[in-house]
């Protein structure tokens, strides 16, 4: 008996894609890991014994609709800038699968759902956190990456937030020095990261308008240097956050995840090249899960 094969034209496929491209449009992987600080910092915030699994859970479906809205208004800002790379041509919008109509509905949508259900289910400085997220990340980043290399450093502040969501979450606006040492963990750890990536697609973000350090430091230097910088202030910031919030082990070990984070951004600081960069990133990485985890298993979560 003969088979049939599925072509890019069966029902079964066009369904797939079409889950794949709604996806896409959230930009899962941003996404995930926003989720992870947002618990993170709800566990944090509330500390051992306070922990509620109905605000949590609230708190992350929340945060999650209003990131998963933000990955969807980037793309339809850059879609035109993003037709002109390689590694962003095809998603769905500069790959025409889906409409900026309904791109924008189905954003619009995810974004009123997601500050509704903070506002009904977590104190309000939460909701005003992940508002804030928001704006900064779709009207303040997203178009600066085309007129200053300084976008970066804006952009590392949203990116920085949801830990933030998750502490008022869990305590509102008491004691907010926890929240403000787990913003700063992330604000610094984005920069040495994003420069791995800007690094390595220096030639792509170039053609596409967007202006990025890399674009404009032809050997490297200034691009590595800042990568260090960051890396070194990131190793005392994290070890004072992980030892006012945690304890000796979260302390070694962000130490060690620090050092680790080190290594590479030196090494690219010595040799500029692309494999370099590549290992800076790897390393980057490894960061957040191991400083932030550690942190969450001194409080008691695990």
């Amino acid at each position: 008996m003969i088979v049939p094969v599925a072509t890019a034209r069966s029902p079964e496929l066009a369904g797939t894609r079409r889950w794949s491209d709604w996806l896409t449009l959230t930009k899962p992987r941003i996404t995930a890991l926003a989720l992870f600080t947002v618990g993170a910092g709800y566990v944090l915030g509330a500390g051992t014994g306070q922990i509620q699994l109905s605000v949590m859970l609230h708190v992350l479906i929340g945060a999650g609709l209003v990131a998963a809205a933000g990955g969807v208004f980037n793309q339809l800002w850059e879609r035109h800038h993003d037709a002109r790379m390689p590694r962003t041509r095809e998603r769905p919008l500069p790959a025409g699968r889906v409409s900026c109509e309904v791109a924008a509905a189905y954003g619009a949508s995810l974004l009123g759902i997601g500050l509704a259900w903070l506002t009904m289910t977590t104190p309000p400085a939460a909701g005003l956190a992940a508002a804030a997220t928001f704006l900064l990340y779709v009207f303040v980043y997203t178009p600066l990456k085309r007129h200053t290399v300084w976008n970066t450093v804006v952009g590392a502040i949203p990116g920085a937030l949801p830990p933030v969501i998750g502490w008022c979450a869990a305590r509102g606006t008491d004691a907010p020095w926890g929240a403000i040492g787990l913003f700063s963990i992330l604000f610094l750890w984005q920069i040495p990261h994003f420069m791995a990536i800007a690094w390595r697609y220096r030639r792509e973000y170039a053609a596409a308008g967007y202006r990025m350090l890399p674009n404009n430091d032809p050997t490297g230097w200034k691009t590595a240097a800042v990568s260090v910088f960051c890396c070194v202030l990131l190793l005392a910031v994290g070890a004072i956050v992980a030892w006012s919030l945690g304890s000796r082990v979260a302390l070694v070990g962000a130490l060690a995840s620090g050092v680790l984070f080190l290594l590479p951004a030196v090494r690219f600081a010595r040799q500029r090249t692309d494999d370099n960069a590549r290992r800076l990133l790897r390393g980057s990485l490894l960061y957040v899960p191991l400083v932030y985890g550690l942190l969450v298993l001194d409080a008691g979560w695990l």
